[in-house]
């Protein structure tokens, strides 16, 4: 962020003591000429996961109108979670009714805590395919496979759920899951944008190298 957004070290020194404001940092996090490096060379970034997805997850859904900073944090953290390899693969094996069915099935025996993470794990998974893998869910719904609205309806009504659940209450996430269940449709559509101009995760040529 310093490097990006100052050129002389006194300016630097000056600018790590304004990132110790949240209300500064969050301005920053947001200039233009920050999103802008980020995004243009990204193979030469030494910055953590969590940054990038979180610069890529903000400009998406500011696009879509969408401005709740804890909404673009939340996205963010699920595609790094989600994009790693070996959970990207398990996934991919996944994308089929029978995924989402055997976790209906656990939650008829599941107790409250484990309900609470089913729940959110479906409306991640949710949201994650039918933004980063939209066109190959609707392939596959000609096939017989579930559709994105299929998905989307799932992802909606899971994070509706999570929402009222006191675990949920009890760590003041209860607007986050309903702002997500409200906002499902359109944090989609930001994340097919996303995938569309900004992410390769085949050739991951314009994705930076986390070590």
């Amino acid at each position: 962020m310093v490097r990006a957004l100052t050129r002389h070290e006194p300016q630097a020194v000056s600018l790590v003591d304004l990132l110790t404001d949240a209300e500064t940092r969050d301005q920053i996090l947001d200039h233009e000429v920050l999103v802008r490096a980020v995004l243009e060379n990204p193979a030469n970034l030494t910055i953590s996961p969590q940054f990038y997805f979180y610069i890529l997850a903000r400009l998406a859904l500011k696009r879509s109108g969408i401005s709740d900073r804890n909404l673009a944090d939340y996205v963010a953290a699920l595609l790094e979670d989600f994009t790693r390899t070996r959970r990207l693969q398990g996934l991919m094996e996944n994308v089929q009714s029978t995924y989402i069915s055997d976790l209906l099935l656990a939650l008829r025996k599941a107790s409250s805590f484990e309900t609470f993470l089913i729940r959110t794990h479906i409306g991640n998974y949710a949201l994650f395919i039918t933004g980063i893998f939209h066109d190959n869910v609707e392939r596959r719904s000609l096939r017989g496979a579930p559709s994105c609205a299929f998905y989307e309806d799932m992802g909606r009504r899971s994070f509706q759920a999570v929402a009222s659940h006191h675990v949920a209450r009890r760590f003041e996430m209860s607007d986050l899951f309903e702002n997500l269940a409200d906002h499902f449709h359109h944090c989609r559509v930001a994340l097919n944008r996303l995938t569309e101009e900004l992410l390769d995760l085949n050739g991951d040529h314009r994705m930076p190298s986390f070590g």
